[in-house]
């Protein structure tokens, strides 16, 4: 599959939640005093977090930004958010869109 840019998978990953027809935040900061965001909140607590560069050693796989989202992830989780991650890949090949649906569309 050929790469697209991270921009182009967000636009589409919009689209397939307004396609679900689930309500988002996008850019949601959820602790008070750290500057972590979630890529996007569904309902009250549902994280999702769209990872790119993950096959071109992008931050998430390097040592720091790893550590990173380790750190934001195990606070999410204490915070009681439920934390969904998806690739590029997943969102382009609709793997996302298909999760959504199974799990979190309304009316579930």
């Amino acid at each position: 599959m050929k790469k697209a840019p991270p921009n182009v998978a967000h636009i589409l990953f919009e689209k397939h939640l307004r396609e679900l027809g689930l309500d988002y935040v996008k850019e949601y900061r959820f602790h008070p005093t750290r500057k972590w965001k979630f890529d996007y909140l569904c309902k009250p607590d549902v994280a999702i977090e769209i990872e790119g560069g993950i096959w071109s050693g992008g931050r998430h796989t390097r040592g720091k930004g790893y550590q990173s989202d380790l750190d934001k992830y195990n606070q999410a989780t204490m915070m009681m958010y439920k934390v969904l991650r998806f690739s590029t890949t997943d969102v382009l090949r609709g793997r996302a869109k298909a999760f959504l649906a199974a799990h979190l569309q309304d009316g579930q």
